[in-house]
């Protein structure tokens, strides 16, 4: 079971890196917005597989406080955007 959690952490890992090569190549903001979510989606699941991986609660706390300051990001980002 734990090589399985393992491995979709290493997965998890290499979306993230995928999209840090999005983010730096977009061919729009809205593409750079959106893989910004992905670094808060992917941030979220990796840290709750880490908490099941380690047996530390406290990492569900820290996933969850990810994942609220994510959607307020995402939320500023966008309104911004209209302005813009």
């Amino acid at each position: 079971m734990n090589t399985f959690l393992y491995m979709m952490t290493g997965a998890l890992v290499a979306i993230l890196f995928l999209g840090l090569i999005r983010q730096w190549f977009g061919p729009s903001k809205i593409d750079r917005i959106l893989s910004l979510q992905l670094f808060g989606t992917a941030g979220v699941a990796i840290l709750v597989l880490l908490a099941v991986i380690m047996g530390h609660s406290s990492l569900f706390n820290v996933a969850l406080v990810l994942a609220l300051l994510s959607s307020i990001t995402m939320i500023i980002l966008v309104k911004l955007r209209r302005h813009l």
